[in-house]
């Protein structure tokens, strides 16, 4: 199977209507956080249909599709190294580590993130030296510093926390509301396997958190908790 029968596949069940739906919803213009990405609207179970019957594909190839303007394929080439990722053997992972870590620019809206850091790098890190994931903490490029905190999910699976929340706290004052709601959301998920863990975290830093982080974190606690919270009255 070669990139050129991908590329044709993907054109194929390509929808003009949904990729407008899509260019909104992923914020693509002037100025906004997906500005210039070109959607060609492809919803994800067809595309990993795709993705998982080119899992062959060269590394080269797949770089050729994360230096694509089109979302669609640089959100293929991270389905086929995620789907290869598991089965790999250390050299390979080596490999895969390597491409996705030199594209981290490329992995540029929150769905490829999203999609791939715990799966990829976060899988990788899991029993390894960690610091490249501060260095991503502390990037001026936000694909990065989310791409920092949404690796630690393989840890939060896995119940280790502590390199986790080592990793929030350097991002706890950041600007953008997409880390925000990152951290929000990894905080709840360490709550659901550590409630006490969560907690402790909150009670030392809730009072300067982003209210949009705050609220994600929080919100599976009952009403009365919730709203001790968001009064400063923990």
């Amino acid at each position: 199977m070669s990139l050129v029968q991908l590329k044709n596949e993907l054109k194929q069940i390509s929808n003009k209507e949904h990729a407008k739906i899509l260019a909104r919803f992923f914020k693509t213009g002037p100025g906004e956080y997906g500005d210039g990405d070109v959607f060609i609207g492809i919803k994800v179970p067809p595309l990993r249909a795709i993705a998982k019957k080119f899992l062959s594909l060269g590394f080269e190839d797949i770089q050729t599709l994360l230096n694509s303007e089109i979302h669609e394929e640089r959100l293929a080439a991270l389905m086929i190294l995620t789907l290869r990722f598991p089965k790999a053997n250390e050299t390979e992972k080596q490999e895969i580590v390597n491409i996705y870590l030199k594209n981290t620019k490329r992995i540029n809206n929150w769905d490829l993130v999203d999609l791939s850091a715990d799966r990829i790098l976060g899988a990788y890190l899991f029993d390894k030296d960690k610091t490249i994931l501060e260095q991503l903490a502390k990037s001026e490029n936000l694909w990065e510093r989310r791409l920092a905190v949404m690796s630690t999910f393989h840890f939060i699976k896995n119940n280790r926390f502590s390199y986790a929340l080592k990793i929030y706290r350097l991002v706890i004052n950041d600007e953008h509301d997409l880390i925000h709601k990152a951290v929000g959301w990894m905080l709840r998920e360490i709550g659901k396997r550590d409630l006490e863990t969560e907690e402790k975290f909150l009670r030392k830093h809730y009072k300067k958190m982003p209210r949009t982080m705050l609220r994600y974190a929080i919100e599976r606690f009952d009403e009365e908790k919730r709203l001790a919270y968001l009064k400063g009255n923990v």
